[in-house]
């Protein structure tokens, strides 16, 4: 939880909130003074304060700061939730993943092995955006004013300055500092206990309106059209219900019903939040090794542990979702031979468990040349066939013409990059949050033999993850 650079603040664990506050601030100040009489280098300064062990998502909605992230990796005892802004990346209609790298090696020193920018990108920044994700550009990353890290039953407040440009930002610190709030027992055990009145839904497409587009790229791998082999289509569900849904509560309620995930969330302006909980990684970086995988085929599992074990030897035994996992793989490894001293895949597709799925996966790790930035493996390998279909160009061109919606950070990279790693996950298993609405996202992987009515029970069952902790 610590860096050798990080500055510990208090060395027992305060549980009186006013005093963390208090503390924080006044080593802030000093921090800030010394820090006027270097030569101003430009570095990050972070602040540790050991606390009590807090409920993350509760806290994250009692605060009034923006922006807000919560990050937790599957299989990871790290949770971070943070609120405010000590710097950010951004990028509009035009820019691309070297953007983001131009950003980041302005700002950051190649050293400084705790920066770490959280963020996403959108999909596709190439389709048409429209309001519903507003506030969600091409690219946006920030560096979070103070975060709240928990690992198991230990935590910390860390408050992030960025010299010398904070020397300048005292005073507003000192406000925000005074800003936090820490929720009591009693909040935290109550949070996301109602439940919200759900009015109206509705599915773009419909389910004629999806079978009809099945049916279309069905007759397009006939056609050998376009030389398409896979493409991933998606649906946009709709809910409204008779109250401001706490996105948050969401998030935890979702933490809970689906382990073994990626759990997410980001808030950048104050009536959107778009949270999630995908199985698929993207890839993990630490300095120059990198881990990666192939998720794509899918199916129930069973209710006892014959049903279980039979489930997955079907899944495994079928010869549409080992093509259509194939595709997956062999993009991986495509797209990163190129960037890797060495580089290895799983050959066969192996069961990935999830709480009421398989899936198909096909793990790989590698050694990436030297001078290759995290943002150039994200370009390599986004999308995938996983989430867009093979050839890539195709399929992208296919789902623009279907969908007739924008899917915005759906199915895009998210996750932390800084100097030394990063770690992405694909944004799968989401919600969009605003207000009373909640959009959500689900898509299935359409190949040859394909069945329409099987598909959209599958995206119906994707799309449980979240529906079943609302009802």
């Amino acid at each position: 939880m610590l860096d050798e650079q990080d500055i510990l603040v208090f060395d027992d664990i305060l549980d009186d909130s006013g005093y963390v506050q208090r503390v924080l601030a006044r080593r802030v100040e000093e921090v800030l003074c010394e820090a006027g009489d270097t030569d101003g280098e430009r570095r990050i300064v972070r602040l540790i304060v050991p606390m009590a062990p807090l409920d993350a998502p509760a806290w994250l909605a009692a605060q009034t700061l923006l922006p807000k992230v919560y990050w937790h990796a599957r299989r990871d005892s790290m949770v971070t939730a943070a609120v405010g802004e000590a710097d950010r990346c951004m990028g509009g209609p035009d820019a691309g993943y070297g953007t983001l790298r131009t950003q980041l090696d302005a700002v950051l020193p190649k050293s400084d092995a705790r920066a770490r920018y959280f963020g996403g990108f959108r999909f596709d920044p190439s389709a048409p955006d429209d309001e519903v994700w507003q506030g969600f550009p091409t690219f946006l990353f920030t560096l979070p004013r103070f975060a709240y890290l928990r690992n198991e039953d230990r935590g910390v407040l860390a408050c992030n300055l960025f010299l010398p440009r904070d020397l300048s930002r005292k005073d507003a610190i000192l406000e925000d500092i005074e800003q936090l709030r820490f929720p009591d027992r009693f909040a935290e055990s109550a949070f996301g206990a109602r439940k919200p009145l759900l009015l109206s839904r509705t599915d773009e497409p419909d389910r004629a309106g999806w079978e009809q587009s099945v049916e279309w790229a069905l007759d397009a791998f006939a056609q050998r059209r376009r030389h398409l082999e896979k493409v991933v289509l998606a649906r946009r569900t709709l809910l409204t219900f008779g109250e401001s849904l706490d996105a948050f509560a969401l998030l935890k309620k979702l933490r809970e019903a689906t382990p073994n995930c990626f759990h997410y969330g980001f808030q950048f302006e104050p009536d959107a939040v778009f949270v999630g909980a995908t199985p698929e990684r993207l890839f993990h970086r630490s300095g120059r090794y990198i881990r990666t995988e192939a998720v794509a085929g899918t199916c129930v599992r069973g209710d006892t542990e014959a049903e279980d074990a039979k489930a997955l030897a079907s899944l495994l035994a079928s010869e549409k979702d080992q093509r259509e996992h194939a595709y997956v793989r062999e993009s991986i490894r495509t797209a990163l031979d190129p960037l890797c001293q060495e580089f290895r895949i799983d050959d066969e597709a192996s069961g990935l468990q999830q709480a009421w799925r398989w899936h198909l996966v096909s793990r790989s790790s590698g050694l990436l040349q030297r001078g290759v930035h995290g943002s150039d493996v994200m370009g390599a390998l986004h999308p995938t066939p996983a989430v867009g279909g093979y050839p890539v160009e195709p399929a992208l061109a296919v789902i623009r013409n279907l969908e007739g919606f924008d899917r915005g950070w759906y199915t895009g990279p998210v996750g932390w990059i800084g100097p030394q790693g990063a770690e992405f996950a694909v944004a799968l298993r989401c919600g969009l949050v605003r207000d009373r609405v909640l959009y959500l996202f689900a898509g299935a992987g359409i190949v040859e033999g394909s069945d329409p009515v099987a598909e959209w029970k599958e995206i119906e069952q994707k799309t449980s993850d979240i529906l079943g902790v609302l009802e």
